[in-house]
């Protein structure tokens, strides 16, 4: 391997998202796709475990995702901008305060480094790919019904998608002063939880080319 490349962690919750993006990135040698677990705590914790035995030059969490309506359509592409946990913070008779409104010194947010963001989003539409840039906001419970998907919204403006690993992932990468992104390809939108609306299958299809441009872009 020419030591000059970049090495790049990608970090997926489940075992179907890894094999789409081992797909995508066709063996390339510097980049390692591992399995965090289901949401953020498992996230941070095992991308933190690998972080301490391996030095890299970028993280990114990878999978499927929900799109917030009129956001991001089913079997479209997401790329984060910043990466936040719309649920850590406390309620109060005013509503939801995050951590950054609680003044406790810690953020729920982690943005990511725009000029990485705008490269891969610019070669994936030139690719013919369907992108949209925008905060991924990272739940412990996932939405299921219209009126959380709109709370969201309101809590995170712009937010285009919704998962469960980003922030762990990201917290972990902040902490080893590491640049991070979160790419998602939408296979179902956020709100009432319908599994018959569900194309799982097509966002794996697109989260494979999703990783095939990615290795193209940062290796």
């Amino acid at each position: 391997m020419d030591s000059g490349r970049r090495r790049i962690l990608i970090m997926t919750a489940v075992s179907e998202e890894r094999e789409a993006v081992l797909r995508g990135i066709n063996g390339k040698q510097n980049i390692d796709v591992i399995l965090t677990g289901v949401g953020p705590v498992k996230a941070a914790a095992s991308t933190a475990r690998i972080l301490a035995k391996k030095d890299y030059d970028l993280v990114v969490s990878a999978g499927i995702a929900g799109g917030f309506k009129e956001m991001a359509e089913i079997g479209s592409l997401v790329v984060a901008n910043k990466i936040v946990s719309a649920d850590l913070g406390a309620e109060g008779p005013e509503g939801f305060l995050s951590l950054d409104q609680l003044g406790f010194g810690a953020s729920t947010t982690v943005p990511c480094e725009m000029e990485q963001v705008d490269q891969l989003s610019q070669v994936l539409t030139a690719a013919g790919l369907s992108v949209h840039i925008g905060p991924i906001v990272t739940v412990s419970t996932v939405t299921g019904s219209d009126l959380t998907a709109k709370e969201m919204v309101e809590r995170v403006p712009g937010a285009v998608a919704e998962a469960m690993e980003g922030y762990g992932v990201a917290v972990a990468a902040k902490e080893y002063g590491l640049p991070v992104m979160e790419v998602r390809a939408i296979s179902n939108l956020v709100g009432p939880r319908d599994r018959s609306a569900w194309r799982i299958k097509e966002a794996l299809t697109a989260l494979e080319v999703a990783s095939q441009v990615l290795a193209e872009v940062f290796s």
